[in-house]
């Protein structure tokens, strides 16, 4: 009868991504190139039986992308493929392909005026950073330029984004796979009945986010948090998983020290703490390894 295999064997059952040009990379467990040998066997078993039931599409579903569904469910392949059906599903119900292909979000400057959205920069572990500045929304200016569906498809557009340009940019920046964002979602100035009034939103944002673009969570910091902020949290809470609540960060006004423990002040906009006034606002600049054409400094 075979001994188990030790812990420290488990990584030799997958091989280490390529380009991988950091010597000092160590993938984490469950990630490609440090599988242990039934997470490996989930991956083969996986992407097996979503070939046969001609769910597999090769152009975006790599290792590192079934990867992500799997870890989402612990290697419960069965669950997992659930998950990704319905997905797929969900696809093309909303019209991904053609939206990425199409959408054209004219109204970008005037809607960030009064509910900024943004990619920018990067973090010290090399993610892009995404900042959300909820205190800023003005519900009835923002409704007057653009409609919820037109911010979910903008939302769903920003996410592939991410998945196809902006990662494999930062990835090659510091040369090994880097899977996940840092996000800062700035509460200075929110209040409860401006919540409830955007709460559909967020809610259907959060959703998509958490089923149809799962594991891209790497940091979450919420800043400016009020002294109210547990009531809204309370609602918020139950539609995250336990595995995404734990990376979450509350922050009161204190926020500024951890801030600039995980990003450097030069990434961070001066508004947040940092140091980085970019031409025409940091919210508008997409600055980034992504943007090259976008002064960094």
């Amino acid at each position: 009868m075979s001994a188990p295999v030790p812990e420290a064997q488990a990584a030799s059952a997958s091989a280490m991504p390529a380009g991988v040009t950091d010597p000092d990379y160590k993938p984490a467990p469950g990630y490609v190139g440090n599988l242990s040998v039934p997470q490996a066997h989930a991956l083969e078993k996986f992407k097996k039986e979503l070939k046969e039931e001609g769910y597999l599409v090769e152009d975006r579903m790599d290792d590192a992308t079934l990867l992500r569904f799997l870890r989402a469910r612990k290697f419960d392949v069965a669950l997992a493929k659930a998950m990704l059906i319905d997905c797929e599903k969900w696809r093309k119900e909303f019209g991904v392909e053609d939206l990425v292909k199409n959408f054209d979000f004219k109204e970008k400057a005037e809607v960030d005026k009064y509910y900024p959205q943004s990619y920018h920069k990067t973090d010290k572990d090399g993610r892009p950073i995404y900042i959300e500045q909820l205190g800023k929304l003005d519900i009835k200016a923002l409704y007057a330029i653009t409609t919820q569906e037109r911010q979910l498809q903008r939302l769903v557009v920003e996410y592939e984004k991410f998945i196809d340009e902006r990662l494999p940019a930062c990835s090659k920046a510091v040369g090994h796979p880097i899977e996940t964002s840092c996000t800062i979602l700035d509460l200075n100035g929110v209040g409860l009945t401006s919540f409830y009034k955007v709460k559909d939103y967020v809610m259907a944002a959060s959703s998509i986010g958490q089923n149809r673009y799962p594991e891209c969570m790497g940091k979450f910091y919420i800043i400016n948090a009020p002294y109210l902020f547990s009531t809204v949290w309370a609602v918020i809470k139950p539609w995250l998983d336990p595995v995404t609540v734990a990376k979450i960060d509350i922050l009161g006004s204190g926020y500024k020290d951890k801030l600039l423990a995980q990003i450097p002040a030069d990434n961070l906009p001066a508004e947040l703490g940092g140091n980085c006034k970019c031409k025409g606002g940091c919210s508008m600049s997409d600055a980034g390894p992504w943007n090259p054409d976008v002064p960094q400094a």
